[in-house]
């Protein structure tokens, strides 16, 4: 029996309830190693979910390879500069065709007998195929044996995916939050957002909790008294609103965010930011693993990589406005802004690794909400236990 056939559907029914009703997701959905392998084809597989950044690929010719909930992926940006996902496999023997990330010259060639791709994954050599000297087959046709393509669109720097390829259309899914933020990204989600060259304005933190965990504390602001005590100084719960919208999206806004400042100088804005409105940020997680933020002067995701059941890697990246914003004359706003993003981020470490280790307790199993602080949250519970019925009787 699969792990998620020894899950009661009830316990994920009563997560779909009203807020004053439900009970949280049950402790298998965390706890349960094979659980992993179960959220990847059931949810994360059936919807797009966020694999990596397209700035990370600097160049045409530049491959990344990825695991995704423990399957071997690469991106590529090919020669036209075009990003594309694939299984990282050779269709010969399933050897892993890429190790290393970095710019590729020629050819993509199979480690184990020389089978050589291009950067689109069309199979163009098969060295000794018909035997030696013979490098091609009668009745073999290359084109049919190609690097296998998923699905796949960039926005807002990401890289998304859908693994199973019947999700709607990328741009019917994204189109919600496209359209809330349109003034200042445009349709790409981009627009004239620029990120630092090299390394600058990353990090990722390494944690031990599941993915659903990270998602559930970056939607709420119910935590920031007792978690983000300098934060709450000047952003307080009573300071936030919730966002919820479209089935797929939810987070929270501040309307009193600090634009960074160092030695009297502020980052360039978006110019069609209200005035009224500078102190203001959203902060937006995209369904299943995407968490977006954004305001006056810059904006971040983070793509959720969840490594085991119980460890998830957080790469984050943050994007300014404008050539003008990347020069060096804004290096500190830019410092200060990665800095505070990164007390911030390493303040929730405790918290989910926390929830983590209470998850085998069975003194706790989905825990309750509450209907005015934690909508956002039981948002999120719900829309991953539809996901999972819906999984159940498909």
């Amino acid at each position: 029996m699969s792990a998620f056939n020894r899950i009661p559907l009830s316990t994920l029914e009563s997560a779909t309830l009203p807020i004053e009703e439900a009970s949280g997701l049950p402790n298998p959905l965390y706890n349960d190693p094979e659980m992993l392998a179960e959220e990847r084809d059931r949810v994360l597989g059936k919807t797009w979910s966020g694999v990596g950044f397209a700035g990370d690929l600097p160049q045409p010719g530049y491959v990344k390879p990825i695991s995704f909930m423990g399957l071997p992926l690469v991106i590529m940006r090919d020669t036209a500069d075009v990003i594309r996902v694939f299984h990282n496999v050779c269709s010969h023997r399933g050897m892993i065709l890429i190790n290393d990330e970095g710019p590729i010259t020629g050819s993509i060639r199979c480690p184990y007998h020389s089978w050589t791709y291009d950067l689109t994954g069309e199979l163009k050599g098969t060295p000794h195929i018909g035997g030696v000297g013979v490098h091609k087959l009668d009745g073999f046709a290359c084109e049919k044996h190609g690097m296998k393509e998923i699905r796949s669109a960039v926005w807002f720097d990401v890289v998304f995916i859908n693994l199973d390829g019947q999700a709607d259309a990328f741009a019917q899914f994204i189109a919600p939050v496209v359209a809330r933020w349109q003034p200042y990204l445009g349709d790409t989600g981009y627009g004239r957002m620029r990120r630092e060259a090299g390394n600058g304005g990353q990090m990722t933190l390494d944690v031990a909790c599941n993915w659903k965990l990270a998602v559930e504390n970056y939607c709420e602001s119910y935590h920031l008294p007792w978690i983000h005590p300098n934060l709450n100084r000047i952003s307080r719960i009573q300071d936030h609103y919730h966002i919820m919208f479209a089935n797929e999206f939810a987070g929270q806004g501040t309307m009193v965010y600090n634009l960074a400042e160092t030695a009297g100088t502020r980052l360039p804005v978006f110019p069609e930011w209200n005035e009224e409105r500078m102190k203001e940020g959203e902060y937006i997680t995209v369904f299943p693993n995407v968490l977006l933020g954004i305001q006056a002067d810059h904006t971040f995701a983070i793509v959720l990589e969840p490594v085991t059941n119980g460890r998830t890697l957080e790469h984050l990246r943050l994007m300014y406005v404008g050539d003008t914003a990347i020069e060096p004359q804004y290096q500190g706003c830019r410092d200060t802004t990665l800095a505070s993003w990164k007390e911030v981020f390493g303040e929730d470490v405790g918290v989910v690794e926390g929830m983590q280790q209470g998850r085998v307790s069975p003194g706790f199993n989905g825990g309750s909400f509450s209907p005015v602080l934690d909508n956002p949250t039981h948002y999120f519970h719900s829309w991953t236990a539809k996901r999972l019925l819906a999984s159940a009787t498909a």
